[in-house]
């Protein structure tokens, strides 16, 4: 059934029952339309909550009129939203509401919304005391598994969401199916199951397209980025970081900065630091209380200008990510700043901070990630070979000028120019640089247009002839 057409008869019972009631009808019709609707069109149903609370006055219909602003308002964006979650789950805790599913699942739905998915775990005993429907308990161990996940518990969060996604499948609720099985695809990805990762991506697409999901739509193209980058396809995820940042995917789990932070790292780092500033201008760097809030000034200063203070205060900066939340960003700046002393030849310096993002990976359970910092940590136990590329810290070189007035070389690009050119592999030169083979790839078709050379000896007998 439609869940357009399952939330008008919940709010058509609503209006024939009592206030407590109405609430629960309201607080259901809710939820069939938050995973296919928009924010705009929930709105309606806060005026029906309030006006049973204010009928009622109860505890009970207290927590569900404000998780229920406190959810719009903040998917919309309005600053008013974390009060009424906060006061959502005061209230909640406030009271005994025994064996109601409703406030449970409310004061659930806040903590996750409030960005506290550590707090999601206190809920999970809860599931096997309710007298839940199967739908109800695959939403409810949906919702769980995201937090775990979220939380740094990839394992456990990775074998929820399994177990959410079957549960929906089998009560045929394709829209808590479809969300379980997006959010079990960047999971898998992240722990280092790349086809199944594909296999859940491609089952979500299809899932939100049966039942209209704007909600899962909205953050596939980030679950896709992540399967792209573990798979060390650089600039397919950086296309759909792009589309991301544009689109302000994230926004409800707070990535929204640290995807574009990325997004500008990804660009200064292959030379393009005016698109790094661009996408950086005019935004304020959010609380310190936000995830991943107080290594952001920090990261946005080593992207603009890595000078060695600016690396300096990124690393202190690591000190200050303590938080469940937290884990993944910690150890992707330490694989970050690591791989920033590889080329420079800090070898020390890039050993200790590849170790500790190794370690932050390895207690996460994200064994993806692990596996492509591992390559740069064992890159650095490779003797510098004779004639091997110069140090991918220094600036571009005069060897590869293209012809007068036309196209010239990226820093990055003549990096990759010279390793090529001294005779490596694409995936020595990979190793070398500390970037993906596909990305070795990329620059050098563009090497070869901009140089017009057609191949790997000309390249070389180019810059030999320069020499």
């Amino acid at each position: 059934m439609s869940t357009e057409i399952t939330a008008e008869r919940l709010l058509s019972a609503a209006d024939r029952a009592d206030p407590e009631r109405a609430a629960g009808l309201v607080f259901q019709a809710f939820l069939a339309l938050s995973r296919t609707a928009d924010s705009d069109r929930l709105l309606p149903l806060l005026a029906r909550a309030r006006q049973a609370h204010e009928a009622s006055g109860s505890p009970r219909t207290e927590v569900i009129y404000r998780t229920l602003v406190g959810t719009a308002a903040t998917r919309a964006g309005l600053a008013e939203g974390p009060e009424h979650l906060a006061t959502a789950v005061r209230v909640y805790d406030e009271n005994a509401f025994g064996d109601d599913p409703v406030p449970v699942e409310c004061a659930l739905t806040a903590v996750m919304t409030l960005m506290r998915p550590h707090e999601a775990r206190r809920f999970a005993p809860l599931l096997a005391t309710l007298d839940l429907a199967p739908a109800d308990r695959a939403r409810l161990l949906a919702l769980i598994g995201v937090g775990d996940a979220w939380a740094g518990n990839l394992v456990r969060g990775q074998a929820e969401l399994r177990e959410a996604a079957r549960l929906a499948a089998r009560c045929g609720s394709l829209d808590v199916q479809a969300e379980a099985t997006s959010w079990l695809a960047k999971c898998d990805a992240l722990r280092g199951d790349l086809d199944q990762a594909a296999i859940h991506l491609d089952q979500a697409r299809g899932l939100a397209a049966q039942v209209g999901s704007a909600w899962v739509a909205r953050h596939l193209p980030e679950c896709t980025a992540a399967l792209a980058f573990a798979r060390g396809d650089e600039e397919t995820w950086a296309g759909l970081l792009q589309l991301v940042v544009a689109t302000d995917a994230g926004v409800t789990a707070g990535l929204q900065y640290e995807h574009r932070w990325e997004l500008a790292t990804h660009h200064a780092l292959a030379g393009r630091p005016g698109v790094a500033a661009d996408l950086l201008a005019g935004v304020e760097d959010p609380p310190s209380s936000w995830p991943g809030g107080p290594v952001l000034p920090a990261w946005r200063a080593w992207i603009l200008d890595p000078h060695p203070a600016a690396t300096t205060a990124l690393t202190a900066a690591l000190h200050l990510l303590t938080r469940p939340v937290e884990q993944l960003l910690a150890a992707r700046i330490a694989w970050l700043l690591g791989v920033h002393h590889g080329r420079g030849g800090r070898r020390g310096d890039a050993a200790r901070l590849l170790e500790q993002a190794c370690a932050g990976y390895a207690r996460i359970g994200a064994a993806g990630m692990l596996a492509l910092v591992m390559r740069d940590l064992q890159a650095l136990d490779t003797p510098p070979a004779v004639g091997a590329a110069r140090s991918s810290s220094a600036a571009p070189t005069a060897d590869f000028a293209g012809p007068t007035g036309g196209p010239t070389l990226t820093e990055a690009e003549a990096r990759v120019a010279t390793a090529i050119a001294n005779g490596l592999s694409n995936r020595e030169a990979a190793q070398r640089l500390f970037v993906s083979v596909k990305t070795v790839e990329f620059h050098l078709g563009n090497i070869f247009r901009k140089l017009g050379v057609r191949n790997r000896t000309e390249l070389a007998t180019r810059q030999a002839r320069i020499r």
